[in-house]
């Protein structure tokens, strides 16, 4: 008899503008687990697209990789969690710098160790959600670009050390996009949406990803504005 089911993708930051926009079309093929920690969101994105909802935040590593250690299957895992208020080294503490790596790295390295035995049987597919910031820094973000920079180290050299066992790992590096954490960054009146990228084509992109054909992986994926923006 044919196996029905659908493949699993699991994402993290699911309840952000972009993992919002993500869970709408992966849920048009594969069944997705969600994490975040907004209730109401959570809710929403079972109701709309059928989710698992765990309610957790990224840095609840133990929970999480137990949580991740005890699913039957997984096919693709997206890793989109992220916090980036303005912090530059003069005004940052070292309880930021903590909190930065904390859920923009480890938390991300914790939960891919977890999920690595589920995607080498299924030699699935690893998105890490990076930034433009890792190549095109702005003002006063360098607590945010720092984190981005070694969410990019992490995702090159998983590649390497995941390739005998045909895992595919991706960073897809949205420069700046329409979300809430942008708009947090802006006066209100010097906010102008358009200029920008819209989150539901950052969720496109990642569809490209995992739709790729089997003998490829597709390792670096830049996507900017179409004109291009100066801060």
């Amino acid at each position: 008899m044919k196996n029905t089911a659908k493949p699993v993708a699991l994402v993290t930051g699911a309840t952000g503008g972009m993992g919002y926009e993500i869970v709408r079309d992966l849920s048009r093929s594969h069944q997705v687990i969600v994490v975040g920690r907004d209730a109401q969101k959570l809710a929403a994105l079972a109701a709309d697209f059928g989710a698992i909802t765990w309610q957790q935040d990224i840095t609840d590593y133990a929970e999480l990789q137990t949580k991740v250690a005890a699913l039957k299957s997984l096919d693709v895992l997206v890793n989109g969690a992220a916090i980036g208020l303005g912090y530059s080294v003069d005004n940052a503490s070292a309880e930021h710098w903590e909190k930065y790596f904390s859920v923009n790295v480890i938390g991300h390295g914790m939960i891919t160790s977890a999920a690595l035995p589920l995607l080498r049987k299924s030699q699935g597919t690893i998105i890490f959600i990076g930034s433009g910031a890792s190549t095109k820094p702005s003002p006063g973000s360098a607590l945010y670009t720092a984190t981005k920079h070694a969410l990019k180290g992490l995702a090159d050299t998983l590649r390497i050390d995941e390739s005998a066992h045909s895992v595919r790992v991706v960073t897809v590096a949205p420069g700046p996009t329409d979300t809430k954490m942008l708009r947090e960054s802006f006066k209100p009146e010097d906010y102008h949406p358009d200029q920008y990228i819209q989150p539901a084509t950052i969720a496109r992109v990642v569809r490209f990803v995992v739709d790729a054909p089997a003998d490829t992986q597709l390792t670096d994926i830049a996507v900017r504005p179409r004109q291009e923006i100066t801060r």
